[in-house]
């Protein structure tokens, strides 16, 4: 009698396959048999029915060898959750493939490494991209932060410490990629959510380190850019509201000229800009610094993460309140272990990100003066509990 898992079985044999033609073969009829199956509600995959086909699949991206290829096929293989025909068993096929990834992370060579970083960054991706198609639901949201604490975030998940680094690398930058032009700052919040109550309660320092260089120190060396957008958007609305009947006559030629000038340098100056950072993500700087402070403030948060985070915290409100931090932060101001989430800032353009410019250059501080920037003092921000 055949059994109901046969056809899993079966798909992950060719899929595995050491015949090119034949991986090729099994992976368009998966796509049809997961679109055809998926629409009949009382007939869902199971969690090991999905199992099965991740391994079919995590082999067949083994096998295939030339660089291009690898890419269409980790394309073809991350699109295939848009087969499924609502959340749940998008994010079911989103949770095999990280109990998969957790399972062979280990076995993956140097050599083959690369490809399955490229695999894990587009599955991310069209996860994304399956909540935009929601409309960034709340409810879909929720769901899949859940899953994605519970299977990569806490102690008992037991992820890989590699698979846990690359995942928070690519995590504000695929989000940006798809829903940077739609998502709000309260929404951009409620992605970062998890990173947050983890950063405050995590024993694991690697881990909490990674927290704080992917997430937060992302956030706050793209504040310029960040502002930037906003300010350009507030901009263009403010010129679809002017009268039409200004005279366009009233500036002299060479205003005209000097304007163009400006024009011209300014959207030279973007499209640097834009090929240095790529899309970026709104914030309320303030309601993330409120929130961190909530969860740093807790008796449950380890003394080492609290002063750090208070750090970050006194930056973010910097960032709310208009003030940019220093654009260069020399490696000798501090020889704290902590401070080296900084370090990525000073090697980001800030010309065009200041609010706030002094007249003159200010003059060279010391070491002392400098370090004192980034210091903030627990007292200080527990007074305010």
């Amino acid at each position: 009698m055949a059994s109901i898992r046969e056809p899993e079985v079966q798909f992950a044999q060719r899929l595995a396959s050491n015949e090119r033609p034949i991986r090729s073969k099994a992976l368009k009829k998966l796509r049809k048999y997961i679109n055809a199956r998926s629409q009949r509600a009382s007939d869902g995959f199971t969690g090991d029915e999905l199992l099965k086909l991740w391994k079919g699949l995590f082999y067949c991206l083994w096998m295939q060898d030339k660089p291009l290829l690898q890419e269409e096929l980790s394309k073809q293989i991350s699109t295939l959750i848009h087969s499924f025909s609502d959340t749940d068993k998008q994010l079911l096929y989103l949770e095999s493939f990280l109990l998969t990834f957790k399972r062979e992370w280990t076995g993956i060579d140097r050599l083959r490494m690369d490809k399955f970083f490229q695999l894990v960054r587009f599955v991310f991706r069209q996860t994304f991209e399956a909540l935009k198609r929601k409309n960034w639901e709340s409810s879909a949201v929720s769901k899949f932060l859940e899953m994605l604490t519970a299977q990569l975030l806490q102690s008992s998940s037991e992820a890989p410490c590699g698979l846990q680094l690359h995942i928070l690398d690519l995590y504000l930058t695929e989000l940006a990629i798809v829903g940077s032009a739609e998502l709000t700052a309260d929404q951009n919040l409620t992605f970062i959510e998890p990173f947050c109550k983890t950063a405050a309660k995590t024993k694991n320092q690697t881990l909490f380190s990674a927290i704080c260089r992917s997430i937060f120190s992302t956030i706050i060396d793209q504040a310029p850019f960040a502002i930037e957008d906003l300010m350009k958007e507030v901009k263009a609305a403010e010129a679809c509201e002017e009268d039409e009947t200004h005279l366009k006559g009233s500036k002299s030629s060479e205003e005209e000229e000097d304007d163009e000038d400006d024009d011209n340098l300014e959207e030279e100056d973007t499209e640097l800009l834009s090929d240095d950072i790529g899309p970026v993500l709104q914030f309320d700087y303030a309601a993330l610094a409120d929130e961190l402070f909530e969860l740093a403030r807790r008796n449950s948060t380890p003394g080492q993460n609290r002063q750090r985070l208070y750090k970050i915290i006194k930056v973010l409100r910097d960032l709310s309140e208009g003030v940019f931090p220093e654009s260069e932060y020399p490696e000798e101001v501090s020889t704290d272990e902590d401070d080296e989430m900084f370090g990525s800032r000073r090697r980001m353009k800030r010309g065009r990100g200041h609010v706030k410019s002094p007249e003159a250059p200010p003059a060279k501080k010391s070491k002392e003066d400098s370090n004192s920037q980034f210091r903030i003092q627990e007292g200080d921000l527990r007074s305010q509990e």
